[in-house]
């Protein structure tokens, strides 16, 4: 294992990588109940996608790939489905009223996941990253945390939305006259699940604030039991702990129920496909060199660049062909997650790290029912504080050039006002072309507009005018 995993070299032991790897699965093991509560619309089912069948999906992914990175890569960086991809994967479902199907969006998945590897093989991938601004790059990572804190203030009822008339019409006027606007509203206090989500904020912030291991993992543990003790105004819990002995309930992972290869190729060719392939593999792009490039300069693997960034590009590879695998056994993007640098802070410096990690995610299949039990209210606590740590972003950005400044707000504006993650880097993009060629008109030569942006920026223009939503 020494030999295999080059521990001495890298001044670690068994030991210390086994700690670390147990300590990042315990910051990341929130997703083992918070992704399956969104690709299933909070257990309702409304994007057609059953809970359990997600869960496998998720642990099986996130346990497979993680090990592939650190046996193959020798890398100390953990993946699994990630936040933001997930709750757009979901919106483009229930926003298309049954046009667009789970199936269609997995298919789109998987389809971006081979774009990706195709972008890796050729180095596309790297010229993509040299094209767009940090500014813009950050900017990316704070409008997803904003998207997503709606998301979870949206399904816990913490945050309502009405629509509401305007102005008065006179009796016997037709009713499109009318005029409506849409407003915003705190929800109501007496809401079981507002009430329960507020705790759960409190208790994650809380352990946050305690530099806890694995608090939001503990938030949500904590506020599921809490929610044990709170019951709805029908009277019926909040969690109802006898699911566990009821004799539908298994801990035998089914296996058949995973959608594995559910795929919808003829239907996704009619279904506006363009956008949603290239939202989920941009966005992709920007967080997973994000990631394992700040993972690998706290780990030390950049110390020595030549060598850091082969181990890099390779993390780049195995995370690109992640994406096709989770598609392919039925969850949203695979990526890298930043939580690991949790367990880099233990020590973390080796593959043996992420095997740790995948190790834990594949036992977790096994635990199915008590994931079940976790209430959409804690989930969405947890999403909320999510948005909290991708906010810290923001301070990357330089709004006091407002060449940048004024393209990185319409990204961070757009993306949770809209609901779309792709309006955002659109605005974003397309503005920061604008601004930068107008500045270098005006004699300002320090901006510089690489020609891939310009190609980005047109098929963004042609996108709105041609492709309907």
């Amino acid at each position: 294992m020494d030999r295999f995993f080059k521990l001495k070299e890298h001044g670690t032991t068994v030991r210390t990588e086994v700690m670390a790897g147990l300590t990042t699965f315990m910051t990341m093991a929130y997703i083992l109940a918070v992704n399956p509560n969104i690709l299933s619309a909070f257990g309702s089912g409304a994007t057609g996608m059953d809970w359990t069948a997600v869960f496998l999906a998720t642990a099986i992914a996130a346990g497979v790939v993680t090990i592939c990175m650190g046996l193959f890569v020798n890398f100390p960086v953990a993946l699994a489905p990630g936040m933001g991809l997930n709750a757009y994967f979901a919106t483009v479902i229930l926003a298309s009223n049954g046009k667009f199907t789970y199936q269609m969006a997995l298919t789109a998945v998987f389809i971006s996941g081979i774009i990706f590897i195709l972008l890796t093989v050729t180095k596309v991938r790297q010229m993509l990253l040299v094209a767009v601004p940090d500014s813009l790059k950050h900017a990316i990572t704070v409008g997803i945390g904003l998207f997503i804190t709606i998301i979870g203030l949206k399904n816990s009822g913490l945050l309502t939305v009405a629509v509401e008339l305007v102005n008065d019409v006179p009796k016997g006027k037709y009713t499109d006259l009318l005029s409506f606007e849409t407003v915003f509203h705190i929800g109501s206090m007496h809401n079981v699940n507002v009430l329960l989500t507020i705790i759960g904020l409190f208790l994650i912030s809380i352990l946050m604030v305690l530099r806890v291991r694995g608090a939001i993992l503990f938030g949500i543990l904590l506020t599921t039991v809490i929610g044990i003790f709170m019951h709805n105004p029908d009277g019926s819990a909040v969690v109802n702990l006898a699911t566990l002995t009821s004799n539908q309930t298994t801990w035998v992972p089914d296996l058949t129920k995973l959608a594995f290869a559910d795929f919808d190729f003829a239907g996704v060719m009619n279904a506006g496909i363009i956008s949603v392939v290239l939202t989920f593999t941009f966005v992709e792009l920007f967080d997973t060199f994000g990631t394992l490039v700040g993972t690998a300069n706290r780990a030390g693997i950049m110390k020595n660049e030549t060598e850091g960034r082969k181990r890099v590009g390779k993390a780049m590879m195995v995370d690109a062909i992640g994406v096709s695998g989770g598609a392919l056994v039925g969850t949203s993007t695979v990526t890298a997650f930043v939580e690991s640098s949790a367990g880099i802070a233990e020590g973390g410096r080796t593959g043996l790290t992420a095997v740790t990690t995948g190790i834990c995610f594949l036992l977790a299949i096994f635990l199915a029912p008590l994931a079940a039990l976790v209430p959409g209210a804690a989930t969405a606590a947890a999403l909320i504080v999510v948005g909290v740590l991708m906010m810290q972003s923001v301070k990357e950005i330089d709004f006091s050039d407002l060449v940048y400044g004024i393209p990185a707000f319409f990204i961070v504006a757009f993306m949770p006002f809209t609901y779309n993650i792709a309006n955002g880097i659109s605005f974003g993009i397309v503005s920061y072309v604008v601004l930068a060629t107008t500045a270098r008109l005006g004699g300002k030569g320090q901006y510089k507009v690489h020609w891939l942006m310009w190609v980005l920026a047109v098929l963004i223009v042609l996108r709105y005018i041609f492709i309907t939503e």
